[in-house]
């Protein structure tokens, strides 16, 4: 699948669709994140469940939800450089809310350096890390691969 930019592309159109990762796409997931600055280096131990913004076959953006009992992390979310700025982000936020809330999960929980403002505006809250569900800051991104000065964000799902 290309990851290059259909740039006639709008997400309000019918012709996006959001859908599960394949095997097949976790190559250029990781390309994707690491071009951003995400953590990637976990991603095959912890497998989170991956959603891709397509658009034909064009990938422009990913998310992931890893899941701890009735709470999960939402990380990885990016959009591709090309493609930001169409709300892309939102609707694969909004997806993956939606999977989350059908699978039970009752609190969403993010860490964030640069995406505070875009996640404030989908009611995600500032909280102490400390505040996070205990089995959510037992997670490698909460350990060792976020800084510390990363800032962390919950929304109930309730």
């Amino acid at each position: 699948m290309s990851h290059e930019p259909n740039h006639a592309f709008d997400p309000r159109r019918s012709n996006l669709l959001i859908r599960a990762a394949t095997a097949r796409d976790l190559e250029w997931v990781h390309a994707l994140l690491e071009g951003d600055g995400l953590p990637a280096n976990d991603l095959d131990a912890v497998r989170p469940g991956f959603l891709l913004a397509c658009a034909g076959t064009k990938i422009a953006g990913a998310g992931a939800l890893e899941r701890y009992g009735e709470a999960a992390l939402l990380r990885s979310l990016v959009v591709a450089a090309a493609w930001r700025g169409r709300g892309l982000g939102h609707r694969l936020a909004r997806s993956l809310e939606r999977q989350a809330r059908a699978a039970g999960v009752r609190t969403l929980v993010l860490l964030t350096e640069t995406a505070q403002e875009f996640f404030a505006r989908l009611d995600y809250q500032l909280i102490a890390r400390e505040q996070a569900p205990a089995a959510v800051r037992s997670s490698s991104e909460f350990r060792s691969l976020c800084p510390a000065s990363a800032i962390c964000m919950a929304k109930s799902l309730r």
